[in-house]
């Protein structure tokens, strides 16, 4: 991808601070962090988000993303991390190739905040949307 941001970082076009890397996966610190050790995990084929990228490679990156955890917990010592994917710009995605968010959280008023709406059960038929939604 041409305009990519992701690709050119790959290709060595942008500069990153790379922290991990493999023939299939790279990570690097987020330019714009959230908090100290805001991490990018992305594959290094392009793909535009998590349900176009291979089962393969999302189990790799799974494995990665739980090694640079680790490693963000023991050097770091946030006392949480949030783990954040985003899917299309109305769920917050904004660099359209896939990426996962490892952020960590030092305190309750610092790093990724979640605010909340919660829907009213009565307005949604949960055993209809089981049916729709259930993989057998």
């Amino acid at each position: 991808m041409n305009n990519c941001i992701f690709c050119k970082i790959i290709n060595r076009e942008i500069p990153a601070y790379i922290i991990y890397e493999d023939d299939d996966v790279l990570a690097f610190l987020d330019i714009e962090p959230i908090s100290k050790g805001h991490t990018l995990i992305i594959p290094k084929k392009h793909y535009q988000n998590l349900t176009e990228t291979s089962d393969e490679l999302i189990m790799k990156m799974g494995v990665i993303n739980k090694k640079i955890a680790l490693n963000i917990l023991n050097k770091l010592k946030p006392q949480g991390l949030n783990y954040l994917i985003n899917q299309e710009a109305i769920a917050g995605q904004v660099i359209f190739h896939y990426h996962q968010h490892i952020i960590p959280k030092y305190d309750a008023k610092n790093g990724l905040t979640i605010n909340q709406n919660i829907i009213n059960n009565d307005s949604y038929n949960l055993e209809t949307i089981k049916k729709e939604i259930c993989i057998k």
